[in-house]
């Protein structure tokens, strides 16, 4: 008797180390979210920014720099002609279509056995709704494009999830903690690895050197406007030149 009251104690002792496991990165996960948000807001805002005060000059010169080799092509061309050079016809520009996808009856059954598992009505609280809710809108996107592997992906995240788990038995209650601790590890994982891609992309690198700039007095993005701008004037003083005057 001794020896399972031992057991017990010591089952509800992991249990307790679970739960508060679980808090600690329940905790450490809002965190993170919060500064991934953040991290996606200020890129955000930048990325409005940049494309309103040097995107659209970016623009702007582009059309330009167009004309400008139209022009000169024109000229070329008109530069063949005379001299009685032959032109060569442009090729069709030919679009082949994808073809659609069929969904199969595996997927159709492999459908309905997923939704037989997730669907939200089957779930305890607002939480698990919410997440069947998610698995199903997943769910419904792989069906729609036929994508049986994705389905199966699906199920067999659900078959290893907390909610999976039915029982309120101790050994239940662990199994439940224990997945529930490796989902949310897995949602760090994958939170830093969103933050990592963020900020290794040449936007946010622009961002940072424009920030640290910032901080010496500098602003770099009005520097670019300037130079856009003299570029922008250069070019169509040159466009000007090629056209022909006016009778």
């Amino acid at each position: 008797m001794s020896a399972l009251i031992h057991q017990e104690h010591e089952a509800d002792r992991e249990v307790e180390a679970l739960r508060v496991r679980l808090a600690e990165l329940e905790s450490l996960l809002i965190d993170r979210t919060t500064e991934a948000e953040r991290v996606k807001a200020g890129l955000e805002s930048f990325r409005i920014r940049y494309r309103q005060e040097v995107g659209l000059l970016h623009d702007e010169l582009d059309r330009l720099e167009l004309a400008i080799a139209e022009a000169e092509v024109g000229e070329l061309a008109r530069k063949l002609e005379d001299a009685g050079a032959p032109t060569a016809g442009q090729p069709p520009d030919e679009y082949q279509p994808a073809q659609p996808r069929f969904t199969s009856d595996a997927v159709r059954k492999l459908f309905r056995d997923v939704a037989k598992i997730i669907h939200p009505d089957l779930a305890r609280d607002q939480e698990a709704r919410d997440r069947r809710h998610a698995l199903m809108i997943e769910a419904n996107r792989a069906y729609a494009l036929g994508d049986e592997e994705q389905l199966r992906g699906i199920l067999a995240a659900w078959e290893s999830s907390p909610e999976a788990v039915v029982g309120s038995d101790v050994t239940s209650v662990k199994l439940r903690l224990t997945r529930r601790v490796s989902q949310i590890e897995s949602q760090l994982e994958a939170v830093a690895s969103e933050l990592a891609e963020l900020k290794g992309t040449p936007l946010w690198e622009l961002k940072a050197m424009v920030d640290e700039a910032a901080i010496r007095g500098k602003d770099i993005v009005a520097d670019m406007v300037r130079r856009l701008k003299r570029d922008i004037m250069a070019a169509s003083n040159r466009l000007d030149a090629m056209r022909p005057p006016s009778e």
